[in-house]
C-alpha cells in the first residue's frame, strides 16, 4: 500500500520504518526539516534499538522517503497515519492542537486532490481520549474535505502499543492490534497495513479503540505503583519484597489473570476490606506513605455511592434489591456492599424490598447474624419470599446477582426501572431500553 505517516517523532518514525520494512511505500511527513533531512539521508531521528539499520535499509531501497509537503504526501498515498503528539496541558487536560492542525491540513489536501478519485483513509494513531475522533476530528475532516466520513473518506483509530527500547520488536510482534473503525471499509484498509503480523486483532467502535490505550497505560502505572508501595511496606517490616512478589506472580488463577478485571459492583466480604485496612495501618505505623493502597477502600466506597445516585436519579421511592450476600452462592453478609447499599437506601427513606435465595434471617448464625443485626436491624421486614414479590413492589430494581431465577423473571421493556450492578447477560440489548441503567457498562 501507499502510506503517508504524519509526525516523525517516536511513534511515527518507528511506524513509518516498520511499514516500509513490510513492503509498503511510505512517505514520512514532518514540519521539522531536520527530521525530514535525517530520514532522507537514511538516518533515524530517534534513538532506538534496530531503528537506525532499518531506516537506512528502507531509504536505500526507496520504500521510505520524507517530506514537509502535506499535499505531496496525500497525493502519493491512499492511507494516512496520524502520529503527532498529544501532550498534557498545564491543568492535565489533553492538548489536541497538533491533531487538529494536521487533520485540517490533510482535509484541505484531500479536497484539492478530490478529482483524482479513490477513497483515502485517515488513521489516527495518536493517543486521544474517547470522543476526540468522532466529536472533534471527524467534523474538522468533513468540513475541509467537503464530504462525509465513512462514505467519501475512511476514518479509523489505531492505537499503538510500542515500548521505548523495544518498539521495533513490538511492532513486528504486537501484543494485539486494535482497529477502531468508522465503517468496515476503513477497518479493512488498516487490516491490510498489518497483514501477516502475529497477535489477535480487535475491530471495535472508534471510542472503544481510543479508550483501550488509556486502560493499558493506567493499569501499567497502577501495577508499578502497587509493586513499589508493597515493596516499601515489606522493607519497613523486614520482609524480602521480591520473595513476596515471586510467590504473588506464581498465582495465575487470581493474581496474573483476568480475575477481578471486569467492571461491576463494589467488593466486600470478610477478607479484602479487613486486610487492606490492616496493611495500610501497618504502613502508617512504619511511616511509609502508600497513597495507592490507602485509597482502594475509599475508591470502593465511591463506586457503591454511584449505585445510590442511580436510584436517586430515577426519582422513584419503591425499590427492590436482588442479592444481599457479598458473593453469589453464599449467605455471608459480613461487609457485603449490598448490605451497605440497602442500609443507605433504607436510611434515605426508600421503601425497600430485598430478595436473596441464600439469605434467610432464621438461618443466620454467629458473626453473620451479629453483623446484620448491627448494620440492618430491620432486615426481617425488608426480606421478600420470592422474586415476584419484589417485582410487584418495586418501581426501581437493583440487580446485584446473576441468580437464574432472578434473571429469568426480569421483564424486558415495561415494568420497573432496572439498575444493573452485575452486567446482565442481555445488557447490550437492554441498553437501548429507557428503563435500564447500568453501573457496569
Amino acid at each position: 500500500m501507499r502510506v503517508s505517516v504524519f509526525g516523525l517523532g517516536y511513534v511515527g518514525c518507528v511506524s513509518a520504518a516498520c511499514l516500509a520494512g513490510m513492503g509498503h511505500e511510505v512517505i514520512g511527513v514532518d514540519v521539522n526539516q531536520v527530521k525530514v533531512d535525517l530520514v532522507n539521508d537514511g538516518k533515524a531521528p530517534v534513538v532506538e534499538e534496530r531503528i537506525g539499520e532499518l531506516i537506512a535499509d528502507v531509504v536505500r531501497t526507496g520504500a521510505l522517503r520524507a517530506t514537509g509537503d502535506v499535499r505531496e504526501a496525500i497525493m502519493g498515498s491512499e492511507v494516512s497515519l496520524v502520529c503527532v503528539g498529544t501532550p498534557s496541558e498545564p491543568n492535565g487536560s489533553l492538548c489536541t492542537t497538533y491533531l487538529e492542525r494536521v487533520t485540517e491540513q490533510i482535509g484541505a489536501a484531500l479536497a484539492e486532490g478530490a478529482e483524482q478519485g479513490g477513497r483515502h483513509t485517515v488513521v489516527f494513531r495518536s493517543t486521544m481520549l474517547p470522543g476526540t475522533c468522532l466529536n472533534l476530528l471527524v467534523p474538522l475532516l468533513e468540513k475541509y474535505v467537503g464530504g462525509t466520513a465513512g462514505v467519501d473518506i475512511g476514518v479509523a483509530v489505531n492505537p499503538e502499543f510500542l515500548r521505548e527500547g523495544t518498539s521495533v520488536r513490538d511492532f513486528f510482534d504486537p501484543p494485539k492490534t486494535v482497529i477502531g473503525e468508522l465503517d468496515p471499509a476503513s477497518g479493512d484498509a488498516v487490516m491490510a497495513l498489518y497483514d501477516g503480523l502475529p497477535g489477535e486483532v480487535f475491530r471495535v467502535p472508534v471510542p472503544t479503540a481510543e479508550a483501550i490505550k488509556y486502560a493499558d497505560n493506567a493499569f501499567h502505572g497502577l501495577k508499578i505503583g502497587f509493586a513499589n508501595e508493597l515493596g516499601a511496606v515489606c522493607q519497613a517490616l523486614g520482609v524480602d519484597s521480591h520473595q513476596v512478589m515471586d510467590v504473588f506472580l506464581a498465582d495465575r488463577k487470581l493474581n496474573i489473570s483476568p480475575a477481578y478485571l471486569r467492571p461491576g459492583f463494589a467488593f466486600g466480604g470478610s477478607c479484602l476490606p479487613k486486610d487492606l485496612r490492616s496493611l495500610v495501618h501497618a504502613a502508617q505505623r512504619a511511616d511509609v506513605s502508600v497513597p495507592i493502597l490507602s485509597h482502594v477502600l475509599p475508591s470502593n466506597a465511591d463506586h457503591l455511592q454511584r449505585a445510590v445516585e442511580l436510584v436517586e436519579r430515577a426519582g422513584k421511592r419503591r425499590v427492590g434489591l436482588f442479592g444481599l450476600s457479598f458473593k453469589p452462592g453464599t449467605d455471608d453478609l459480613r461487609e457485603s456492599p449490598l448490605v451497605e447499599l440497602a442500609e443507605r437506601l433504607f436510611g434515605k427513606g426508600y421503601d425497600l424490598k430485598i430478595y436473596d435465595a441464600n439469605v434467610s434471617l432464621s438461618r443466620l448464625l454467629g458473626a453473620n447474624r451479629e453483623y446484620i443485626e448491627t448494620r440492618l436491624p430491620h432486615l426481617a421486614q425488608l426480606l421478600a419470599d420470592s422474586v415476584d414479590e419484589v417485582l410487584d413492589h418495586a418501581e426501581v430494581c437493583l440487580v446485584g446477582t446473576k441468580d437464574p431465577a432472578v434473571l429469568s423473571a426480569l421483564p424486558q421493556g415495561g415494568g420497573p426501572l432496572i439498575v444493573d450492578l452485575v452486567r446482565l447477560p442481555d445488557a447490550e440489548a437492554r441498553r437501548a431500553e429507557p428503563g435500564y441503567m447500568g453501573l457496569a457498562w
